[in-house]
């Protein structure tokens, strides 16, 4: 058996299957999909459901936290005895921690065979070639803008539901956050290549998109002169999409994520008052209540400019939930400063959040910055806080009980597989019963649901015939602003 640190050349059975973990978020799970669909079509690879039986083994990787990175190199080590075991297996390391470390991840774990980054994922074929040619380990972690997006393959339609990237990278430079560094600036999709892309899901059985981007509400880009013949302007802004992609023949909810509150613009805004297909739930991160951290942050807004777009999107939706992100322990954050993040969240009424102590990232500004806050007040204060946004998230979920939804069906209950799963159009898991014999009409598709039962991550509830619906049932759940718990 060679040594960890000598070149194996591949040259036994040809591959066969491909295991791929994902970490972080859902940019990588579309592009994890991406990966499997283009192994498919050029290497024949069908997915592994553990990496013991795959012959090809790629982590799409997170840096934003810093328990994420620590955990691939975890990992690695993990799958260094199944190399030392089969040779010929390959392992490769994608995603934001392969493009941050790049040839850094072949010195720690001289076993890893592929190096490549968000942007470079398409040049998987050529990687594996030049792989099996040579005996050496590949890197590509370039900024190539949006290349990628001509060279994969159509995506694969495998349930009622689907993520579709829209624009690459992150302009914005928060001084916390390593994704302008790890994915590149902001590049956005073409207005034709997104429609159609969207279009041929629908066609497909697809009756809800997402809509991804580090700042999806970001994204714009030029028409072409006939469009603009059509009284349509030089270019289109994220309103317009949106209003395209409702207009799809098939396309019923649309949501997207992760948006930014300095492009959520009064357009995008006026869209949600005008498209009943966007779903009355948005994620917007706030990160924290103080505008000093917010300056800190280099996040270009205040407290109150969050505020007023909250107010905004809820005179037009009154049923709109709102998710959020939140940093606590950034750096020279104080008492006061902690108190006002939990004032602006008493006043919101969050949905379910994410709520995370800070870790700095290597190569950002605020990583220089004097970090002095004992680890165990940074603690308390996300107990603190999560403690509260899990209040206000139950408060929302408790007004649902005994109302009607309309449940976009995903398939079998996990945890029994008599029942059915699916998605409120505010994002809520809700595993119901329903007679058997209608469980495949049912399948990708929709169905009128009442909430029987509310759980702390879930709701439960019954099918119902829709035929026998009154009226009043299809009304929506106001949503309101909640009291502090």
């Amino acid at each position: 058996m060679p040594e960890e640190s000598d070149p194996v050349c591949v040259n036994g059975p040809a591959m066969k299957k491909v295991y791929i973990r994902t970490f972080g978020c859902q940019m990588n799970e579309y592009d994890s999909d991406r990966m499997a669909d283009l192994l498919a079509a050029t290497e024949g690879l069908e997915r592994a459901s553990q990496p013991e039986d795959a012959d090809l083994i790629l982590l799409n990787t997170c840096s934003v936290r810093e328990k994420a990175q620590e955990k691939v190199f975890s990992d690695l080590g993990v799958l260094r005895e199944l190399k030392l075991a089969r040779p010929e297996l390959l392992i490769g390391v994608g995603g934001c921690v392969a493009s941050q470390e790049g040839q850094a991840i072949i010195r720690r774990a001289p076993y890893v065979d592929l190096v490549f980054g968000p942007q470079t994922l398409h040049r998987l074929p050529e990687m594996l070639s030049a792989r099996r040619a040579s005996g050496q380990p590949q890197v590509d972690i370039r900024f190539p803008d949006i290349e990628k997006f001509d060279a994969l393959p159509p995506p694969s339609v495998t349930g009622p539901s689907a993520f579709v990237s829209i624009m690459e990278g992150c302009s914005k430079y928060c001084s916390f956050c390593v994704v302008p560094y790890t994915r590149g600036e902001e590049v956005s999709r073409p207005f034709d290549d997104v429609i159609a892309e969207i279009a041929e899901l629908a066609q497909a059985g697809v009756c809800e998109v997402t809509l991804l981007g580090q700042n999806v509400n970001a994204w714009h880009a030029p028409l072409d002169p006939d469009a603009q013949a059509l009284g349509l302007p030089a270019h289109a802004d994220f309103a317009l999409l949106l209003e395209h992609v409702a207009a799809i023949p098939g396309i019923e909810r649309i949501r997207f994520t992760t948006s930014h509150p300095r492009e959520f613009s009064q357009r995008l805004i006026d869209a949600y008052g005008r498209l009943p297909q966007l779903v009355p739930h948005v994620h917007l991160p706030l990160q924290s209540g103080s505008d000093r951290v917010l300056a800190a942050m280099k996040r270009g807004y205040t407290r109150l400019e969050y505020l007023s777009i909250i107010r905004r999107l809820r005179a037009v939706r009154p049923d709109l939930c709102i998710g959020s992100d939140f940093i606590v322990g950034f750096p020279g954050e104080t008492d006061a400063d902690f108190e006002a993040t939990l004032q602006t969240v008493a006043e919101v009424g969050f949905d379910a959040s994410y709520n995370f102590i800070y870790s700095a990232r290597p190569g950002t500004p605020a990583a220089s910055l004097a970090d002095d806050t004992p680890r165990a007040v940074k603690v308390e204060r996300q107990r603190r806080l999560q403690t509260l946004l899990d209040a206000q998230a139950s408060a929302i979920s408790a007004t649902m009980l005994g109302s009607v939804q309309r449940v976009l069906v995903e398939g079998q209950a996990r945890r029994d597989p008599g029942d059915l799963a699916g998605r409120t159009a505010n994002n809520r898991v809700v595993n119901f019963t329903a007679p058997t014999h209608l469980h495949a009409t049912l399948a990708r598709g929709y169905a009128w649901v009442r909430i029987t039962h509310v759980r702390a991550h879930s709701l439960r509830g019954e099918w119902i015939d829709h035929d026998a619906l009154d009226a009043a049932a299809h009304e929506p759940i106001a949503q309101r602003m909640l009291p502090t718990p």
